[in-house]
């Protein structure tokens, strides 16, 4: 038997694979949003640093800012806030000395906030550049306000937020997978039970397995009852084989202990004689049973496609009818075979189609009776079928008898055959998808074989 794995750990990859993919790609959505988000929400706090700037130089006429406005800048998120004001005609106000410009300036309304990313002290920066109308000592003019951040701790910020969400995320998924482990083996607990009620089970129990089960393996449980229901039959089939076989075996083996105790003990040369060949035809009568019973045996095995080969039909029965012909005749029988001249195809096994043409010759001399004179084959096709008829002018068989002697073991009255002949050929029948049947006459018997002709 060859192991696949757990089937628990097998659903516990397929359950967890698609989540945690799924998991991948929310991360980067949601890492892609949090840089999006975080960027509007810096440029928002550079916006209110760069306002309160501006509300601060306008009201202290460029002399401080605000406590508030310091803290503000200070601790803005997204890190620290430098700025630069100029008031009208470019003079320098407050700030640091040199803000940072933009490499590609575009044209836009002044008065209109711009964004754009720099470079100031060999570091990015995201730079807020903002101008409105003030008075500054009776001047009026354009007051220039640019604040800047370090684009890195923006950056920092937001990878924070990025990896917190990852360990909840990761929390998550580790918490699901242990649900998802346990919750496996939960679900999977009554094929467990089922395993372990087999388990119990002494190997003579093939009875049907009646304990409730889910939706999902009550399949699997039909298939197993099904199983145990054809081995049960299988089991039982061979054991009345075997005791018929016993039976029947037992008396040619009688006969032929008496015949050998009897050739013992011959007086004569004439007896001996005579008890070596009534020893001989106990000998072959014992071997002919022996051979049926492995026949009979062999028929029962099931049949594969790639076990049939195309036969000539025509040679079978040629070389059965060969075969048999020197025994039927030496016996003072006619004997006659007719068959058409063209070829005719079978798909099957040869040994077994020339063992049922034998039997069906055998079965004609044993049963015939004292008034058997004659036995006749002939072989025709008709419509996709080969039919081969034997029949004699010994004692009669009518088709209401064929249950009796169809069956193994049985004959109509005694006789020295075993009473296998025609079943072994009813079960080569089978094989070969044909039929066997006892053909209504007024003298005699005709048994007719039909098998269907290979495509």
């Amino acid at each position: 038997m060859i192991r696949h794995g757990s089937l628990r750990l097998r659903l516990f990859i397929l359950i967890l694979t698609p989540l945690v993919l799924l998991a991948i790609l929310l991360g980067y959505w949601r890492y892609t949003v949090a840089q999006q988000t975080a960027q509007e929400l810096f440029d928002d706090s550079l916006l209110s640093a760069g306002l309160a700037i501006s509300r601060d130089v306008a009201v202290s006429e460029g002399d401080a800012l605000s406590p508030t406005t310091r803290s503000l800048i200070r601790d803005a998120s997204g890190g620290e806030i430098f700025y630069h004001v100029t008031g009208p005609g470019g003079i320098y106000v407050t700030g640091y000395a040199y803000p940072p410009a933009a490499a590609n300036p575009t044209e836009q309304d002044a008065y209109q906030p711009q964004f754009f990313e720099a470079v100031y002290r060999d570091e990015s920066v995201r730079v807020l550049k903002m101008t409105e109308r003030v008075t500054l000592d009776n001047l009026v003019g354009d007051a220039t306000v640019t604040a800047w951040q370090r684009v890195a701790d923006r950056n920092a910020f937001a990878n924070e937020l990025s990896i917190r969400a990852a360990i909840l995320m990761g929390i998550l998924l580790a918490t699901l997978s242990v649900v998802v482990w346990f919750g496996v083996a939960r679900g999977l607990r009554p094929l467990l039970d089922l395993q372990d009620a087999i388990d119990l089970r002494s190997p003579d129990d093939l009875s049907e397995i009646k304990r409730p089960v889910p939706v999902e393996v009550f399949g699997i449980v039909q298939t197993l009852n099904r199983l145990f229901g054809q081995v049960e039959q299988s089991i039982n089939a061979h054991q009345v084989f075997i005791s018929e076989a016993a039976h029947q075996l037992r008396n040619p083996a009688a006969a032929v202990q008496s015949m050998a105790e009897a050739l013992r003990d011959a007086k004569t040369d004439e007896d001996k004689d005579k008890r070596i060949i009534e020893l001989v035809a106990a000998a072959k009568n014992s071997a002919t049973v022996a051979e049926q019973l492995l026949s009979l045996e062999r028929l029962r095995q099931p049949t594969h496609q790639d076990q049939m080969d195309k036969i000539d039909f025509r040679a079978v029965v040629e070389e059965a009818c060969a075969d048999m012909g020197v025994h039927i005749l030496a016996k003072g029988i006619e004997f006659e075979v007719t068959m058409p001249e063209p070829t005719v195809w079978v798909s099957g096994d040869r040994v077994f189609l020339a063992e049922a043409i034998k039997n069906l010759l055998d079965n004609a001399v044993k049963h015939g009776g004292a008034e058997l004179s004659r036995i006749s084959v002939v072989l025709r096709y008709d419509e996709g079928w080969v039919k081969l008829t034997v029949s004699d002018d010994g004692t009669g068989l009518s088709p209401d008898q064929s249950e009796a002697v169809f069956g193994r073991f049985s004959q109509l009255e005694y006789s020295e055959g075993s009473g296998l002949g025609l079943s072994i050929v009813l079960a080569v029948a089978k094989r070969h998808g044909g039929m066997v049947s006892i053909n209504l006459v007024e003298n005699g018997a005709s048994v007719t074989l039909e098998l269907p002709i290979a495509p």
